[in-house]
């Protein structure tokens, strides 16, 4: 028996030492001093022996198993440093490397003239209101002067998710809302920046666009308040020396109406490609807020008056920064938004 656990003792030691892995170790662990491991057989082996043999027996069978756990454990936390140190190696950092520069994004251009938009308005003493974008047919039209049969709902080609719901088709329902929220309240004085949608897709033409909306609504508002607050805003946007003119238009919610022109910043007046020849470029749409208009939002208009305009962000974006295609706002092309 003596010789069997010494032969025992040789083997496992010498395995342990060569095994190179924690799982092997924990097999080797399991195969000698588990509950069915071969030092564990001679063990229980035991009565089996002469009385006066089982001594000497029992004490080295159990000095070959604290060797063993004690082989077991150093070699254990041998593996682990290696394999502890291998990890390290393998996941070093070099602190003395220079960093990796972190590649910083800048905003948008389209939203970096919305941001100068309102910068201009909240100068010249305007607040900024929002709303849905998902809106009622009341205030996208009805409360606008557009009734069902009105032609111009035709032009706006809308994107209806029911009977009575659509995807608004510019910000003027902001106007409305406000002048509704705060009845009696005056003055009135908001730009209403926001995303619009419309059936169209081309090089000058998008089916989610960006519009800003402006409504004064006060006692005695003139025509000549609504010119000069455009031909302030257009001088800041453009400079100086850019031209004004307003031609007379029609839109359903305002009378009179006016479309507004600016001399073309390409040729400076003089006649180019982008402005036909002309000298002149369409730029925003304005006008006195209609009678009916105020009537719907609870306001008397022979008490009170009011100018309302819009504008595209894409369309003065374009003719800020000389853009062609107004797709490419969209493209997300880094070559082209790093330029701004």
């Amino acid at each position: 028996m003596l010789e069997v656990i010494a032969k025992i003792r040789e083997e496992a030691l010498a395995r342990v030492a060569a095994a190179t892995s924690s799982e092997e170790l924990e097999a080797l662990r399991v195969l000698y001093l588990g509950k069915k491991g071969e030092l564990t057989r001679v063990l229980r082996g035991m009565g089996k022996l002469p009385p006066e043999e089982r001594p000497r027996v029992g004490q080295m069978a159990n000095k070959v198993r604290e060797e063993l756990e004690g082989a077991l454990k150093e070699h254990r936390e041998n593996l682990s440093r290696r394999e502890q140190a291998e990890r390290l190696r393998a996941e070093a950092l070099d602190v003395t490397l220079p960093g990796r520069p972190v590649t910083r994004g800048n905003r948008h251009p389209l939203y970096q003239v919305l941001n100068e938009i309102k910068a201009v308005f909240i100068g010249l003493g305007f607040d900024v209101a929002e709303g849905p974008e998902v809106e009622s047919d009341y205030y996208n039209f009805e409360a606008l002067n557009l009734l069902k049969e009105h032609p111009a709902r035709d032009m706006q080609d809308s994107f209806y998710l029911t009977e009575d719901v659509l995807l608004r088709t510019h910000t003027s329902p902001v106007q409305v809302r406000v002048m509704e929220a705060r009845r009696p309240r005056l003055p009135i004085r908001i730009v209403a920046p926001g995303k619009v949608y419309r059936r169209d897709d081309d090089a000058t033409h998008s089916p989610m666009f960006h519009q800003v909306e402006g409504l004064l609504v006060d006692r005695r508002v003139t025509f000549g308040d609504l010119k000069g607050t455009l031909m302030a805003f257009l001088k800041q946007m453009f400079g100086d020396q850019v031209q004004v003119r307003f031609r007379p238009s029609y839109f359903p919610f305002t009378e009179p109406s006016a479309e507004v022109d600016m001399s073309c910043v390409m040729c400076g007046g003089n006649g180019c490609r982008v402005c036909s020849h002309t000298g002149w470029l369409e730029i925003l749409g304005c006008g006195m807020v209609h009678p009916k208009v105020l009537s719907m939002s609870g306001y008397d208009p022979e008490e009170v008056s009011g100018f309302a305009f819009g504008l595209g962000v894409e369309r003065v974006a374009m003719l800020k920064y000389g853009i062609d295609d107004l797709r490419l706002f969209y493209e997300n092309d880094l070559r082209f938004l790093r330029q701004f």
